[in-house]
């Protein structure tokens, strides 16, 4: 079923994820909602454990087996969280695709680039092989892959480690999806090769105009690429605007020590200023705020209370504290993307 005009490509409600082990239930995500629109970047924020790469994977219906999903991920009229494995399996590469942390354990040793790009064509398109390789080489060739009609009958462990990061973004962009979910697309790469990543995935937006979920803790990263940005912690929702409101005028005490925490140019010899304390249990989590224990605005209520997700000027938070109690200040993240 098509959306209906003007309506949001994807809109998450009330998503919660859930696991199962031997000491009890692990809340690792909690009533996440938000909107995408078409084309838009979507950038999702936080400390490991926060939540974030679970609310995609959740979406994709590939959590672990121990692992379930609540409320609703509507995609062109259908929720993706009650599709039939079946279903989901026409959508998932199609029309959404997802780029892994680690490129060498998400394609398969076994196959050479050719075969694992080839069968994705060959299922969701219906290309006959050799059409398919012709495809292959050339979206390969658009993520600058050298020699592309060789280097394709290669294996995995025979590229680089930016190289097989390009495969895999050409991979996901073989059906020209509608919605591309990139998973810390930049992790255990250096400096020069992660600008390059980002400025490919850049262009690939603007050729194909597709919508963008782009998970990370580099706040760089995300300032340089992302339209909206939703700050997680302890599985919710601390914090969510625009790009620039985000990082140049934040709200919440959370937003503001991920932002503090960042290396600036004109700090000079300056120590970095870290958030106090761990991320919270969660098998455990508090029954208010998630972060009142490492928080220097902490209120009494705090600990009782969960603070609802609620407009505040122009973002949404989840705080008790007033906002003009959060000492404004200018984090300069903007320029290292």
């Amino acid at each position: 079923m098509a959306a209906a005009p003007n309506t949001p490509l994807l809109r998450v409600d009330d998503l919660s994820v859930r696991f199962q082990v031997p000491e009890g239930e692990v809340n690792a995500v909690n009533g996440i909602s938000f909107t995408l629109e078409k084309g838009q970047t979507f950038g999702i924020v936080g400390e490991s454990g926060s939540g974030k790469s679970q609310t995609m994977l959740a979406l994709m219906g590939l959590l672990s087996g121990n692992g379930r999903a609540g409320g609703h991920a509507w995609y062109q009229g259908e929720d993706l969280l009650a599709l039939t494995p079946q279903k989901l399996n026409k959508i998932r590469g199609n029309r959404i695709a997802m780029i892994f942390q680690d490129p060498m354990t998400a394609l398969n040793p076994y196959l050479t680039v050719e075969r694992q790009m080839t069968e994705v064509l060959e299922l969701h398109k219906g290309l006959t092989r050799r059409s398919a390789r012709t495809l292959a080489i050339q979206t390969l060739e658009s993520v600058s892959i050298p020699d592309a009609a060789r280097r394709i009958t290669m294996y995995p462990h025979e590229f680089s480690g930016g190289m097989r990061q390009r495969i895999m973004i050409a991979m996901a962009l073989l059906c020209q999806p509608d919605l591309l979910i990139a998973d810390e697309p930049t992790t255990a790469l250096d400096v020069t090769v992660q600008a390059q990543t980002m400025q490919l995935m850049r262009d690939l937006q603007r050729e194909y105009g597709t919508a963008i979920i782009l998970i990370t803790h580099d706040l760089g990263v995300v300032a340089g690429l992302c339209d909206q940005v939703m700050v997680m912690y302890g599985g919710r929702i601390m914090e969510e605007g625009s790009a620039d409101n985000i990082f140049y005028h934040p709200t919440h005490p959370y937003t503001r020590g991920l932002l503090e925490a960042v290396p600036r140019l004109d700090q000079g010899g300056a120590p970095l200023v870290a958030i106090p304390g761990q991320p919270p249990n969660m098998l455990h989590l508090p029954k208010g705020c998630p972060f009142t224990e490492r928080c220097e605005w902490v209120l009494p209520q705090c600990a009782s209370q969960m603070p609802p997700l609620v407009p505040s000027g122009a973002v949404l938070r989840a705080c008790h504290r007033d906002p003009a109690d959060v000492i404004a200040f200018r984090p300069q993240v903007k320029e290292a993307a």
